[in-house]
């Protein structure tokens, strides 16, 4: 369980660092945006980088507060229950998104179809031909980048996910006065850490 933890603790660092880069990348894709516009001379592709950077952003960070267990949740019902019922209720909250996790997980491994583009050799057009999947060759509308790039965090962010989720579960749901905290506290300390 230890090992499980730390390499969840460890993903999301560095999902944390990666959230902190996309922040500061969108904020400075909107400002060239409002600068070139306000100039007169848009650039174009400028909108749609940052339409990606914060898909990648949200789904990073989704993966991080599932880990970091600061959901948005409506707990009308929940802090009426005794102790017991309580922790039950957050077990299952942490059983249905692992099968969230792992369900995303399947289903990204089903539309990269990575074993089909092997078998075609990492050739993009036969794995094109032969699945009628465009994912590896469809480009982006301004950018040009194959489109696949960006929704590669999808994947991604079900691994860490399913990580977390598993960690969470092992490690049971936390205590009813560590919930009490103030959020800045759970935020200062990932899971598992004492």
């Amino acid at each position: 369980m230890r090992r499980l933890s730390a390499l969840s603790n460890a993903i999301l660092g560095l999902e944390k660092r990666a959230i902190t880069l996309l922040a500061g990348l969108l904020v400075l894709l909107i400002l060239l945006n409002i600068v070139t516009r306000s100039a007169g001379t848009a650039i174009f592709w400028v909108d749609e980088l940052a339409v990606y950077t914060m898909v990648w952003m949200v789904l990073v960070g989704a993966s991080v507060m599932v880990r970091m267990r600061l959901g948005i949740a409506v707990t009308l019902v929940t802090d009426l229950l005794p102790r017991g019922p309580k922790r039950a209720v957050a077990r299952l909250v942490d059983v249905v998104m692992l099968g969230f996790a792992l369900t995303l997980l399947v289903l990204s491994w089903l539309w990269y179809e990575p074993l089909a583009l092997a078998r075609a050799g990492f050739d993009l057009d036969r794995f094109a031909l032969e699945t009628f999947k465009f994912i590896y060759t469809e480009p982006t509308s301004t950018i040009g980048i194959p489109k696949f790039w960006v929704w590669l965090a999808v994947p991604v962010m079900s691994i860490g996910l399913t990580v977390h989720c598993v960690a969470n579960l092992l490690e049971g749901p936390p205590d009813a006065g560590a919930a009490a905290g103030s959020a800045g506290d759970a935020a200062a300390r990932p899971p598992g850490e004492t």
